[in-house]
């Protein structure tokens, strides 16, 4: 094995490069280094790649530190009838895993059987988590989580463009701008390298956030470097609605490339007549000369150096997700930027391989390469593939919220898979799910620590962590990475790849499942042949040479041949080449809005004193999704300890709340409790939780499992929530279980 590995940071979708290097013990024990081995250990270095420019985050620097880290699980456990979990073999854990799954499927149909994926899983994973699921299991019960992250972007992209990837350019591109409209998205604390292509915007004073709370990004504009749109929680698609009555009858709309590549321009120029300025003010709370200035100065880039439209999941995680992606991509196509050489839209993908784990297979309704698994050419495609009847593949599943509150009931899923997530933490309305977990018939986990979800398993599997695998991954503007095996892996954890053949095996499945993730990917590169998400082009070898591999990327002689780093420069993926605006309207204003809305409070300036608030959920800079592997990171944990609610100085005076006392965060569906800071970075009417810890720090214990009718996202980040201060004789007697507690078997 080489001293010396090219790989890429297992975090975010920014998929940052960086080498690791194996060297002599440290005695100083610096954090960026990790015991790779007696006597040596390994050390992280960022390396220049476009996406990071040789930076890397807190995160990054220190991810080697989990590598061989006290709590890494080595060896298959399973929970006893006293709930203690113990170490067993993995033939006996692999013939208790088979013998149950037959069980179910023979007492209770195949689908009662569920799985449940991750955004973190490789490319190679992903694919054959779904084909054992459909092939192996004949289950349809499969989604995963980036459901929770990507599924309304998507649907929004899909339907204008005919294809979604999140940025259709590389991330590089922006680095050019003249303005940047940056909606919901804290990149500053969740993508920190990410910053350095946002600068040319800034110094242009062209850069323009939308957010709730005054974030980080947020005060990367000012001192006139750019513009920070504040609106009123969930108001979101008004304020777009109100951008685009702006463009249009101001005359900012270019009517040339609306004319020329896109359908739907006189419905959509119908729908945003009623949102003129003022009224979008009075809903939105963003004043109308701000927007009137905002409009301004988003087309005047774009008929300058460039303008470019980024949404984020504080926009999407709502039950109007899809509308309120659409409502930004109109925006867009009013102002031609999407398809052309200087100017673009895209979302930001969040999850490590949130674009890849979304393209080949995990989702309920797709198939790999992106294909409708209602498509019958597509079943069609993938029957020859795996060299099975086509009838036999199971037909659509239940997106994740609703696989999850299917868990333990009588037509629903009662045994259930879950691999690289902890839906303990981070699935919404998280009390419910924990109920439907505990009524489970059996419980199977993959993990390489002792998540919360891990917690409740009957069997626990313990599997390989990013630096001791092979594969690849797709980061955010769709370019296929290598990742490399830097270190030997203890010797009791196996691949999932390992674990699905097995299993397979013993199920008596058809077709083949390969433990190499090189072979796998070559299956995957013919899966995929002449889909949206087309890989049949890439090879090992040439991401192993560094090519830049965009997808589609068709095999030679095909209409994608050596990649696409640009889409829609000529044409859209719709059948006839143009872009499709749709028109959408809020939903959630006035009589028709949901009662939980209603009673919210409506004005800023009278927020303070009222009983009800909104919550917003989001990440910090020191963690991670459910901070399963950051609390872990003994520096991240110490600078981020604990769940800590920011409220504003006056909602907390109106409390009777001092800086740093306890207090309760609650509403109908549990209740948080934590410390409060007092901090004027966020409005009198919202509160903030980060959603990275457990047990009574767990912000989504808040959250709603309603969920976007057309993508099934759910409402994360506008829940209405109660706050007061809390006396000592009221506080939980028990703490949340900290970083090295939890897993102690």
């Amino acid at each position: 094995m080489p001293a010396a590995t090219n790989t890429h940071c297992p975090y975010c979708a920014l998929q940052c490069a960086m080498t690791l290097t194996a060297t002599a013990v440290d005695p100083t024990g610096t954090s960026a280094k990790s015991t790779a081995g007696t006597g040596s250990v390994l050390e992280v270095s960022g390396r220049e790649f476009p996406t990071n420019g040789g930076g890397l985050c807190r995160k990054g620097w220190t991810s080697s530190q989990l590598l061989q880290h006290p709590d890494r699980l080595t060896t298959p456990l399973q929970k006893g009838p006293d709930g203690v979990h113990r170490p067993i073999s993995w033939d006996v854990a692999l013939e208790l895993l088979a013998s149950q799954l037959k069980r179910s499927k023979e007492m209770h149909g195949a689908d009662s059987v569920g799985v449940f994926g991750g955004g973190g899983l490789t490319n190679e994973k992903a694919y054959m988590l779904g084909k054992f699921a459909r092939v192996a299991l004949g289950t349809s019960r499969i989604d995963y989580n980036g459901r929770f992250c990507m599924s309304s972007a998507a649907a929004a992209s899909n339907r204008a463009f005919g294809m979604d990837r999140g940025l259709p350019f590389p991330v590089a591109d922006l680095g050019r701008a003249q303005a940047i409209l940056l909606l919901g998205s804290n990149v500053a604390e969740t993508m920190p390298p990410f910053m350095r292509h946002l600068q040319s915007a800034r110094d242009a004073g062209g850069l323009v956030v939308v957010d709730p709370r005054t974030s980080a990004t947020a005060k990367f504009t000012h001192d006139g470097a750019g513009i920070h749109l504040q609106p009123l929680p969930g108001t979101d698609l008004v304020l777009l609605l109100g951008l685009a009555h702006v463009a249009i009858h101001e005359g900012l709309a270019d009517l040339d490339y609306l004319h020329n590549r896109t359908h739907g321009f006189e419905q959509v120029q119908a729908s945003v007549s009623e949102f003129w300025p003022e009224r979008v003010a009075s809903i939105t709370g963003v004043p109308a000369t701000q927007l009137r200035e905002t409009a301004r100065l988003l087309a005047t880039a774009a008929r300058g150096r460039g303008c470019y439209i980024l949404s984020g999941r504080g926009v999407e995680q709502h039950t109007d997700g899809t509308d309120t992606a659409t409502a930004a991509i109109n925006l867009a196509l009013l102002l031609g930027l999407p398809g052309t050489a200087t100017s673009g839209y895209g979302t930001l993908t969040g999850q490590g391989n949130g674009q890849g784990g979304r393209e080949h297979g995990q989702k309920s309704d797709q198939l790999p390469g992106y294909r409708k698994i209602t498509d019958p050419a597509a079943r069609a495609h993938m029957a020859s593939v795996w060299g099975i009847n086509e009838a036999s593949i199971p037909g659509p599943g239940l997106p994740a919220v609703a696989l999850l509150e299917s868990l333990g009931k009588t037509d629903g899923v009662r045994t259930f898979l879950v691999h690289a997530a902890n839906v303990v933490v981070s699935a919404p309305n998280n009390l419910a799910v924990l109920e439907g977990l505990r009524s489970l018939d059996f419980l199977a986990v993959c993990d390489f620590f002792m998540s919360e979800t891990a917690a409740e398993a009957d069997l626990v599997l313990p599997v390989l962590q990013w630096a001791e695998e092979e594969g690849t991954i797709t980061n955010l503007e769709g370019r296929v990475l290598r990742r490399r095996r830097a270190i030997t892996a203890p010797e009791g954890a196996r691949s999932e790849l390992w674990i699905f053949a097995q299993l397979a095996d013993m199920l008596g499945a058809p077709s083949t499942f390969s433990e190499e993730p090189r072979v796998v990917f070559e299956e995957l590169r013919a899966a995929s042949a002449g889909g949206i998400a087309d890989y049949s082009g890439i090879t090992y070898e040439a991401l192993d040479a560094g090519e830049a591999a965009y997808w589609p990327y068709g095999e030679a002689g095909t209409e994608s041949s050596g990649g696409t780093p640009r889409l829609f420069l000529n044409n859209f993926a719709h059948s006839d080449g143009h872009a499709v605006l749709v028109p959408v309207k809020p939903r959630r204003t006035g009589n028709n809005a949901p009662r939980e809305r209603r009673l919210a409070p409506r004005r800023q300036g009278t927020a303070a004193s009222e009983s009800k608030l909104f919550l917003a959920t989001g990440r910090l800079l020191e963690h991670y999704q459910s901070g399963a592997q950051t609390r872990r990171v003994s520096e991240l944990l110490a600078t981020k300890p604990e769940t800590i609610l920011q409220i504003h100085p006056e909602t907390a005076a109106a409390r009777s709340i001092a800086d740093g006392t306890w207090v309760s965060v609650s509403n109908g569906r549990g209740e948080v409790q934590c410390r409060a800071q007092l901090s004027a970075d966020v409005r009198p009417d919202t509160v903030f939780l980060p959603f990275h810890f457990p047990a009574l720090g767990s912000a989504n214990r808040l959250t709603s499992s309603a969920t976007d009718p057309i993508s099934g996202m759910p409402e994360f980040k506008t829940s209405v929530v109660t706050v007061e201060a809390l006396q000592d004789s009221n506080r939980a007697t028990t703490s949340p279980p900290s970083a090295e507690s939890v897993g102690v078997f």
